[in-house]
């Protein structure tokens, strides 16, 4: 669909009351949605369909599933000359869940000095729930008592839905998702979406997936929509990743 109009969704809509990802517009690409709101099960229902908010504050809640999809294969991260450099002299530590929301925190803070965050205060709240009920996970780079890197996101059956990185330190969200693809293949996690293509992204080795063939990805990787909940308890050294 190249123009037309978005469906609006109320807040009284089931939680699966989405269009089918076949009408989400071609400009701007992917844009399906509006309205309804932020609660966990509409949230699930969404990214297992494809879809995901993205919106600033003071906008209404925009719904997307772009076409082509941005995804990363967890066996082929790009692991540059330097990295591996990196990491085996880092002292370090890679670390799970310890920090979620002071992760989401860092990832709105790096886009203050642009025009606006799409991590508004709402959406922190939303998945902060969803942290707590196991859904949403933060993989953490430590040196010593200062968070300097991480990524968070939701991990869905076999698939894990990457919201935003930052880096407080050289190379230290490229660590975090070291760390995170290194879980992935050990643990039978399939796919890494992207959500939105950077330049950034590319060098790391995402690639482009057709939307049709995403959407069937996940109505695989997603049944049954259970948690995924065999994330590392314990820290371990950010130099291990270059062995692992």
């Amino acid at each position: 669909m190249s123009q037309g109009r978005i469906e609006w969704l109320s807040p009284a809509d089931p939680p699966e009351a989405f269009p089918d990802v076949s009408e989400a517009l071609t400009e701007p690409d992917g844009l399906l949605a509006a309205g309804g709101d932020l609660r966990p099960e509409r949230l699930l229902a969404a990214y297992a369909r494809g879809i995901f908010p993205w919106f600033e504050e003071g906008q209404p809640i925009l719904w997307w599933s772009p076409d082509p999809r941005c995804v990363l294969w967890p066996d082929k991260l790009h692991v540059s000359r330097r990295l591996r450099q990196q990491l085996r002299n880092s002292s370090a530590e890679l670390r799970c869940n310890t920090a979620f929301v002071d992760v989401m925190r860092a990832c709105a803070a790096k886009r203050r000095s642009q025009q606006g965050t799409w991590i508004t205060e709402d959406m922190m709240a939303a998945y902060e729930r969803l942290h707590r009920d196991g859904w949403a996970h933060s993989i953490e780079i430590w040196d010593g008592d200062r968070l300097v890197g991480g990524v968070y996101g939701l991990c869905i059956g076999r698939v894990f839905f990457g919201e935003s990185m930052f880096s407080a330190e050289p190379n230290t969200s490229k660590m975090a998702m070291l760390g995170l693809t290194r879980h992935m293949q050990s643990t039978g996690l399939q796919l890494l979406d992207c959500q939105v293509a950077s330049p950034h992204l590319f060098t790391l080795g995402a690639e482009f997936m057709s939307r049709a063939e995403f959407s069937a990805f996940l109505a695989a990787a997603c049944s049954p929509p259970e948690p995924h909940n065999a994330w590392p308890t314990e820290a371990m050294p950010v130099s291990a990743l270059f062995i692992a």
